[in-house]
């Protein structure tokens, strides 16, 4: 038995991912709509794959996003946001366990799909590197177990913390339950690090998987003949397997055996080994269970030999693994190599091909998401793939249900990988029903009855791929979607301000914009307490919770105004920027506020001109003020590396580099606290100039900034 999955309100973000419109045929401002959906749609199956273990898209379905994402700032790499989900891993810490902040950030792998983004995988790091085809590589290969990532301290030997990935930068505290593991040795063996963190995959086994399913419907039975509500069943081991080690309980952990690969690090005082192979074999000295199917190769033939084996052997296999790994296999290069955000240049996961079945459209609803976007959703006649029963797909955009031409009662093929929610590659169109029509998408907001319309653009006279709503002021869909999003987790994270909580608010007349939640306490006070499942007591925690949020750091508040194309990874960015509330307002009041909101590293033409847009419509300012009158809104300080001469200077490189890549000066820069910007101006702090400098050096001589050469950079930041 699964458990039925929905689609959120507010799904609105996914159409990019298949969208109609070929990458090589987009036009910026197409690329900019997309690359904002994109960042959005991601972020939020992170947030529910990661924080909440209840995905509602298929694992071929998400790497489709990725790859649309991918695509497209291959293609614009000056549209690339500073939301975007190259920069983002997992979600933030359950609310349930204590937080942990990792000491070093639990990243994720960047994915490839097919033997071609393996060979460029490996061409890509002898491009960074600088080696030719002669120098030898040796890569290790590893089977991409699907579980939960768990990060394990250890001091002088003993397990002092176990947490989850989390977001990648804080996790949750998991340690109570992560010794009931027995895979984990709770003392490691011989002479290990004084500090040593080794992170690996939870996992749990097909056949453990079985007996707990078998036993929770045999007490679904015994509370179906009792009248009672019956309890979910997990989905997949997966899914058995996060849930279990996320109990409140330690001892119903126990009672469910889950396993234990290692096969990374994050802090250590000393490192047993100059390889990731070495590092292995060290930690199975220690008394950890490593993959026996792990490998060593040489070349891209080796690897996709690999990868081929374990694709043959994996129906075999008592786990569930989506693919396999690739990481090179030497620890110094490991370290020149470094990262992109959100995954190092170092290691890839190559996906295995999505599942596949038939079905039937049984009806096709419209949902409206915050930003007015009118999402199509198919519902399926279940079915059931890969052991997992799916009910529901999205069909991303009227141009997409007009390309595949899908109808009611069409059988579909659709596709997953992991859970739930798949993707519909095809109609199968000669089973289709012969009394048939054509979709006809609606032109007027399911919602409110406004028109719903495509913008088109002025210079191209191209339509948009979605169709909005235009009752923006009025259309309860969108304003509850924002105000959904006000108090979300990444935001101003308010307890007990839930969905159905701001949905009832809104129609009740008790809220209407984000300044109304600080006054109901003064004026709904009364009417909360008449409300039906609202006591003295809720009312008075709800109070509480507001008032526990009267205080913000400027990021979080910039990131709950909800502006277009700006998430929590640019919200950080003006933040860290601007400082100060005050300073945010100055900034954006300036005639040239475009301009110097482009000279911020990270932030484009597009992102600059949505803040901008927002900040001159009066009403958005109206509603902004009246917001910051019922609030301290905390400054943001400059980002700093500890012993950094450059910490948070803005640098600008300019001309050939002959010791190392352009892309890896910037890496190294940003490690060390540097903002690296793509102009100089009168705020830039040092120009490192190589030969072929031309218009920036003659802007840093304008400007009176300061200018090295690569020589004189290297030997500030100390090689």
């Amino acid at each position: 038995m699964s458990k039925k999955k929905e689609i959120a309100p507010g799904h609105d973000l996914f159409a990019a991912a298949t969208a109609a419109i070929a990458v090589d045929k987009l036009t910026e401002k197409d690329a900019a709509a997309e690359l904002e959906r994109l960042a959005g749609e991601i972020a939020e199956h992170d947030r529910r794959y990661h924080g909440e273990d209840a995905p509602t898209i298929s694992d071929a379905e998400y790497d489709a996003l990725r790859l649309r994402n991918n695509a497209i700032e291959a293609r614009f790499p000056k549209l690339i946001r500073p939301d975007s989900p190259s920069h983002r891993v997992g979600a933030k810490a359950s609310e349930k366990f204590a937080k942990v902040v990792h000491a070093r950030p639990m990243l994720s792998l960047d994915n490839a799909f097919a033997d071609e983004d393996v060979t460029d995988f490996v061409a890509r790091i002898r491009r960074f590197l600088g080696l030719g085809d002669d120098v030898p590589l040796t890569f290790t290969c590893e089977p991409k177990i699907d579980g939960l990532s768990a990060s394990l301290r250890y001091e002088n030997g003993v397990l002092v913390q176990a947490a989850t990935r989390g977001d990648g930068t804080e996790g949750e505290d998991i340690t109570a339950n992560v010794r009931t593991i027995t895979d984990i040795p709770l003392r490691l063996k011989g002479k290990a690090p004084a500090v040593l963190e080794v992170r690996g995959e939870v996992y749990m086994t097909h056949k453990e998987f079985e007996r707990i399913v078998a036993e929770q419907e045999a007490e679904n039975r015994e509370r179906a003949e009792k009248g009672k509500k019956e309890l979910p069943v997990y989905a997949n081991p997966r899914n058995s397997a996060a849930g279990s080690l996320r109990q409140l309980d330690p001892a119903v952990t126990a009672s469910r055996k889950l396993n234990f690969f290692a096969y990374a690090w994050g802090e250590a005082s000393d490192m047993p080994a100059d390889t990731q192979s070495g590092m292995l074999s060290a930690f199975k000295n220690f008394g950890f269970v490593v993959n026996p199917l792990i490998r060593q190769a040489a070349t891209v033939e080796e690897i996709l030999a690999f990868y081929r084996e374990i694709g043959e052997k994996r129906a075999l296999l008592p786990y569930d693994i989506d693919g396999v790994v690739y990481k090179i296999d030497s620890l110094e290069l490991q370290q020149r190599l470094g990262f992109i955000s959100r995954s190092p240049r170092w290691a890839i996961a190559h996906k295995f091909p999505a599942e596949q079945a038939e079905t039937t459209v049984e009806d096709i609803d419209i949902q409206v998401g915050r930003t007015g976007k009118l999402t199509p959703v198919a519902k399926l006649k279940p079915v059931t793939v890969g052991g997992v029963v799916v009910q529901n797909a999205t069909l991303h955009n009227q141009d997409y249900i007009a390309k595949l031409d899908v109808r009611i009662g069409d059988t579909v093929v659709i596709q997953r990988a992991g859970d739930v929610i798949p993707q519909v590659v095809r109609v199968v169109e000669d089973k289709r029903p012969k009394a048939s029509k054509p979709y006809k998408f609606p032109d007027k907001c399911p919602v409110c009855g406004s028109h719903a319309v495509r913008e088109v653009d002025e210079k191209t006279g191209k339509e948009d791929v979605d169709r909005r709503c235009t009752g923006g002021l009025i259309c309860p869909a969108q304003a509850v979607e924002r105000l959904r999003h006000f108090v979300s987790r990444d935001c101003f994270d308010i307890e007990g301000m839930g969905e159905k909580a701001i949905q009832s608010f809104f129609e009740d007349g008790l809220i209407k914009e984000p300044a109304d939640i600080f006054q109901l306490s003064q004026k709904h006070a009364e009417a909360l307490l008449e409300r039906e499942g609202w006591g003295e007591q809720s009312v008075k925690k709800l109070f509480e919770a507001i008032d526990a949020r009267r205080q913000i750091p400027l990021d979080r508040f910039i990131n709950a105004l909800g502006i277009r194309h700006v998430g929590e990874t640019t919200a950080k960015l003006l933040a860290r920027h601007f400082h100060t509330l005050l300073a945010f307002y100055e900034g954006l009041n300036s005639k040239t506020a475009t301009t110097d909101l482009q000279a911020i590293d990270g932030i484009g033409e597009t992102v600059a001109k949505a803040i901008k847009d927002f900040y001159d419509e009066p009403r958005n300012l109206a509603a902004l003020f009246r917001l910051a009158r019922e609030l301290t809104v905390l400054d943001v300080a400059a980002p700093a590396a500890s012993g950094s001469p450059v910490a948070g200077k803005t640098v600008v490189f300019t001309g050939s580099l002959e010791k190392m890549t352009r892309q890896e000066a910037k890496a190294r820069a940003e490690s060390l606290g540097a903002k690296v910007a793509s102009s100089v101006s009168k705020k830039t702090d040092i120009v490192i100039a190589g030969p072929g400098a031309g218009s920036k050096l003659a802007e840093a001589e304008k400007h009176g900034v300061q200018v090295m050469n690569e020589d004189e950079w290297l030997g500030l930041i100390g090689g």
